[in-house]
């Protein structure tokens, strides 16, 4: 295990921006992807926004042929991956050889889809049913799609751990690498808006109307959100052979399950998270600068985790700057801690935080440093990024500047 990885590609498709330079800038700027949903009919539900993605053409990554057979998620994963891809200088000869993995995570791996089998079904009309639906219906369809799309012949793993799937996929695919199972890694999440999760969240009476403050006295709840993050990752010494950009160094990760409840987060399971990750790290509290929250703007979830970060850093909580990039691109749920690692590396590059937007009232019972409105200059050499999911399923992980 003596391999050190490396995170050299990064790829983002947002409803702020397409690209890791236009994700980077709205972010940065405080500028929110929050809209009416469009992709499907709300009229029937209380809530009708989202951080759709308005301006996604997939044609432009995918051949019109080959578009007739993926869903929406894997394209936007598809997409991402081939920006990762260019900006890590990779060609595809290159990952096509089985020492490249694909390990990706995703809540619901093609919920439109599922949709329309649905309602064939129940109309008795399996006939109609297509090779498309079936080819995005299967809980593997994610990762298999990128495979198929890429033509890798390695290791192809899907994680669907939902909110935290990203973490996980990242994690998974550093162990890869430092087993030396594998040389390179294609990790991250992906995930597109669907009328199954938008209903399944408000029956929840889990979503914000139409804005998401995280941390604020008087948040109101989630706000839904799609796209992909990925990231290719390696060894440092393949890296550094291959004179690639190194944006940041897969310090460690942890993760934990609360065992509580399918919706309600615990702080004990979140502290036992981000301690298992700081260990794992071999960094202590007082080293991490930046914290990217999970930060979904719940009541109860920005409640656990503030106490949380205030039992692990102790009296140096106030010192240490959190922030949700949530406030802006609503819950990205399988996509959603990949592309808070992206916004991580870009951070470290620029010495520069993303605010915490539409935060007005302090909240006694979330007292940390958000970050509000707008962003912040600092050195970051040490950053911690929390994904906790549904059932409890945590996985934070740890990054860090590279210093040869």
């Amino acid at each position: 295990m003596a391999e050190r990885v490396v995170i050299t590609g990064l790829g983002v498709v947002s409803s702020v921006g397409i690209g890791k330079d236009a994700f980077w800038n709205s972010l940065t700027a405080g500028k929110s992807g929050i809209s009416e949903v469009g992709l499907f009919d709300t009229s029937k539900f209380k809530r009708h926004y989202a951080g759709e993605i308005k301006d996604f053409d997939p044609s432009l990554f995918i051949r019109e042929s080959r578009l007739k057979l993926l869903g929406r998620t894997s394209q936007l994963a598809i997409a991402a991956a081939k920006l990762a891809l260019e900006d890590a200088g990779v060609h595809l000869k290159d990952i096509r050889k089985k020492e490249t993995a694909i390990v990706l995570g995703v809540t619901m791996p093609e919920g439109s889809e599922l949709e329309i089998t649905s309602e064939k079904l129940l109309q008795n009309e399996a006939a109609k049913i297509t090779a498309k639906l079936l080819l995005n219906d299967f809980p593997p369809s994610l990762s298999r799609n990128v495979g198929l799309f890429f033509k890798t012949e390695g290791m192809n793993v899907l994680i669907p751990t939902a909110c935290a799937a990203g973490n996980y996929s990242i994690g998974y695919g550093c162990d890869l690498i430092k087993q030396g199972v594998v040389d390179w890694a294609i990790v991250g999440g992906a995930e597109s808006l669907s009328r199954v999760a938008f209903q399944g969240f408000q029956k929840l009476y889990a979503m914000a109307h139409q804005v998401c403050a995280p941390f604020d006295k008087n948040r109101k709840g989630m706000l839904l959100g799609e796209g992909a993050g990925i990231l290719i990752i390696e060894s440092l010494a393949r890296a550094e052979k291959r004179k690639a950009r190194i944006y940041a160094e897969v310090l460690g990760y942890g993760m934990s399950c609360d065992a509580f409840h399918i919706t309600i987060p615990k702080r004990d399971g979140i502290k036992k998270a981000i301690a298992k990750a700081l260990k794992n790290a071999v960094v202590e509290a007082s080293d991490v600068d930046y914290i990217s929250a999970h930060g979904t703007g719940t009541v109860q979830n920005d409640k656990e985790e503030s106490a949380a970060i205030k039992e692990v850093f102790g009296d140096s909580h106030k010192s240490v700057a959190v922030s949700s990039i949530k406030s802006m691109l609503g819950h990205c749920m399988g996509a959603s801690s990949s592309m808070a690692a992206i916004a991580c590396c870009l951070g470290m590059r620029d010495s520069l935080i993303p605010p915490t937007m539409n935060f007005l009232t302090p909240d006694p019972e979330c007292d940390i440093d958000c970050v509000p409105n707008i962003a912040r200059h600092k050195e970051l050499n040490t950053i911690l990024s929390n994904a906790f999911a549904f059932g409890g399923n945590n996985c934070c992980l740890v990054m860090g500047k590279i210093n040869g």
